[in-house]
């Protein structure tokens, strides 16, 4: 009997468990809501929003205004300074640096202890626990774990308080038991330098017998491919033949998945979603023949949601899960065990079942482009690449997209900054055929495209190597969880890339 088939047995309850999922989601969610209010009563915001005399929902969303970050701001910068008792009961010490707003170059999301064990780990947990479901075959500890994360610093300099990324807070509380079968070492987990992190990776892990990786697809791959470069091999299989999984997160794997099957050969190699966001643990793909993902119930979270096609109306309507519909675009929005009160995290979900409750990420909701109608979501564009690589044979690396506004002859496209892995044969054709298929499965787009009357044809510029990695690290955000804006309505991004794309390459300087 080998190692995973003991520790096995300890996910079993658990597998048990989840399966209230199909049948009782919504008293799942009540029971959630009740613990939150139970506990934000205890706060000055539960205090000032009336928390006490909530009953059920209709009170809670009658009682509790709906908020951005900005809105919570003040009261997550107190918390920083270590006033207690403000968001959540308690002194919170942990907090998830995340993407900026349009006022603020970082977001500070506060990580309380219980939203550490409910949230984040026990999401940890279930993506075992789900995966040992699926493949009882599997030999995932009788191996090494390779988790890829972030870092983090001293927050505000008070003791014991850290602020960084998730992946880097998660590492730094993780039960000390769990080191024993995870690398590399914690102190080059937890390095700010992502360059030398990846070669310290590649160095003390090469000689491990790694069964199962985690991290974001984008930053995972640069550490792979460190890991070819340092031992010589062509393939993981060889350095790690009995690598099974890769539990990933945090942007689409559709770009990146043919360039891990080009350097994983092994045709048991295994692929997890997770949606494990700085803001808390969501979902998880349940089933490996279906992309979408199981909507975590029983953690921490309640959920609501807002149709995107009333977002940022005033009269948007705000529904529960009970509310939503299959096949529909709704913005994300949680109150958690971490002090986030009907917060709009700014990821869209469209479901596509409702017993049990499964859903895909489609996007963000500043991450589209909507300059002329055309509401291009980012669910739309990698369905396109993906089309478009599949029928050229070519590999997306990165990519971002914006609107071209009218000229004087009320002339306007979509322009697309793309790095190739592999270039297509002829870049043009592969223009047509992404062009074609968002016409496809994109009405308003392939209206606004009808006759070239309004939208042009899109237009690709080809980036050059490295460019996306050079634009980050410009941005000081190269590694950890940070992530191209894929789609914007502004033109910012994309026009600081293509004068860097200009540029000599940051290692030939």
């Amino acid at each position: 009997m080998s190692l995973t088939d003991i520790v096995a047995k300890v996910f079993l309850p658990r597998q048990r468990q989840l399966e209230e999922h199909v049948n009782h989601a919504e008293a799942l969610q009540h029971k959630v809501l009740q613990y939150l209010l139970q506990h934000g009563k205890d706060t000055e915001y539960g205090r000032k929003y009336s928390m006490t005399k909530a009953r059920g929902y209709e009170d809670f969303a009658r009682c509790v205004p709906v908020n951005t970050y900005e809105e919570l701001k003040y009261d997550i910068d107190r918390m920083r300074h270590g006033e207690p008792d403000v968001l959540w009961p308690g002194t919170v010490k942990w907090y998830a640096k995340s993407s900026g707003t349009t006022n603020d170059k970082s977001k500070f999301i506060p990580v309380s202890h219980d939203g550490l064990h409910n949230i984040h780990y026990k999401g940890g947990f279930d993506a075992v626990a789900l995966y040992l479901r699926n493949n009882p075959k599997s030999r995932l500890f009788d191996g090494r774990s390779l988790i890829l994360g972030g870092s983090h610093s001293p927050n505000y300099n008070i003791a014991g308080s850290l602020v960084g990324d998730l992946s880097a807070i998660l590492i730094e509380n993780i039960n000390p038991l769990a080191n024993l079968v995870r690398v590399p070492k914690k102190e080059t987990a937890l390095l700010s330098n992502f360059e030398l992190k990846r070669e310290r990776i590649a160095a003390e892990c090469a000689n491990k017998n790694v069964t199962n990786i985690s991290g974001v697809p984008s930053w995972m791959l640069s550490v792979l491919v460190k890991v070819l470069e340092t031992t010589g091999k062509k393939t993981i299989d060889e350095v790690w033949p009995n690598l099974e999984v890769f539990f990933h997160g945090g942007i689409a794997f559709t770009p990146y998945r043919a360039q891990y099957e080009q350097i994983i050969r092994n045709p048991n190699m295994h692929y997890m979603e997770t949606y494990n966001a700085s803001e808390g643990f969501f979902g998880l793909q349940d089933d490996p023949c279906d992309k979408s993902m199981l909507l975590m119930l029983d953690y921490g979270v309640f959920y609501e949601f807002i149709p995107m096609d009333k977002f940022g109306q005033d009269d948007a309507p705000i529904i529960p899960l009970q509310d939503v519909e299959v096949g529909k675009n709704y913005a994300m929005v949680i109150s958690t065990s971490c002090g986030l009160w009907r917060y709009i995290i700014g990821d869209t979900v469209s479901f596509t079942s409702r017993n049990p409750y499964k859903f895909v990420i489609t996007g963000r909701t500043k991450y589209f482009i909507n300059a002329f109608g055309e509401e291009l979501i980012m669910d739309n564009a990698e369905k396109g690449l993906a089309y478009a690589c599949e029928k050229t044979g070519a590999q997306v690396l990165e990519y971002t997209a914006a609107p071209v506004y009218m000229d004087a002859n009320a002339k306007c496209r979509h322009q697309w900054l793309i790095e190739f892995a592999k270039e297509p044969a002829d870049l043009q054709e592969f223009a047509d055929l992404l062009d074609r298929r968002l016409q496809e499965i994109n009405s308003d787009y392939e209206a606004k495209r009808s006759n070239d009357i309004t939208l042009q044809h899109l237009e690709i510029i080809k980036a050059r190597h490295g460019l996306f990695n050079d634009w980050l690290k410009s941005k000081n955000k190269l590694g950890g969880q940070h992530k191209i804006p894929r789609l914007s309505n502004s033109r910012r991004n994309i026009d600081e890339m293509l004068k860097l794309n200009e540029e000599q390459p940051a290692e030939q300087r």
